[in-house]
């Protein structure tokens, strides 16, 4: 196989670098969302924000408790309690719940979540591409997280715990266990198409939560 961005073999590249060319497109999807554009111009309502807190505690819940279990090598390899997120989003909703906001996730987590325990069952080294993808996606909350506090008038880090969690050393860290875990071309490809599914469940999230607004979640192309 030939990745299409280099031209040269795969098994020439990292698992961290397959998972950046092969989730490209979604990435770059998700920046121009109803939900992603209207957070950056300061107009997400409150209750859409708080929805995907709701919606990623749920996916968080169901993947941690898989990951910790998984009888496998290389999720013993990778995952470690450090990368653990649900106790942060759920510092934010209690935070919410206290001021009277607090959306019900809607059907795509619970359908992300169907994904995750199925392939937990199935292939549970595929785990690891979801977690790449919910990892990363905290770098770039991190960019996002002064948008939001200063939407919400939010102070003292309240209500943006997950938001603020991004950390590039934790970020090097984890993929370079990723990078010595998954050399086999044929568990990279595996792992990167998991984490396509998982960029795919994160925009139907996206899509819920856009709903009303200016734009709905695209597909990449």
């Amino acid at each position: 196989m030939t990745d299409t961005n280099t031209g040269m073999g795969t098994g020439t590249h990292t698992a961290t670098e397959r998972l950046r060319s092969g989730t490209r497109a979604w990435h770059e999807a998700m920046e121009s969302t109803g939900f992603a554009t209207a957070m950056l111009a300061g107009t997400l309502p409150l209750d859409r924000y708080v929805g995907q807190l709701a919606a990623y505690r749920v996916v968080l819940a169901a993947l941690e408790t898989e990951l910790a279990r998984a009888l496998s090598p290389s999720v013993d390899s990778v995952w470690s309690p450090d990368l653990a997120k649900l106790p942060l989003v759920e510092r934010d909703l209690r935070h919410f719940a206290a001021l009277g906001t607090a959306p019900r996730p809607g059907p795509a987590a619970e359908e992300f979540v169907t994904e995750i325990r199925h392939t937990a069952a199935t292939e549970p080294t595929e785990l690891l591409g979801f977690l790449y993808v919910l990892e990363g996606s905290t770098l770039g909350a991190l960019f996002l997280r002064r948008y939001v506090t200063e939407a919400y008038r939010l102070t003292d880090g309240n209500g943006t715990s997950y938001y603020g969690s991004g950390d590039r050393a934790r970020w090097r860290a984890f993929t370079e266990r990723l990078d010595r875990t998954l050399g086999e071309p044929a568990v990279q490809e595996r792992v990167v198409a998991a984490a396509e599914r998982a960029y795919r469940h994160v925009a139907l999230i996206s899509a819920e939560l856009s709903t009303g607004l200016d734009r709905p979640a695209p597909e990449p192309v």
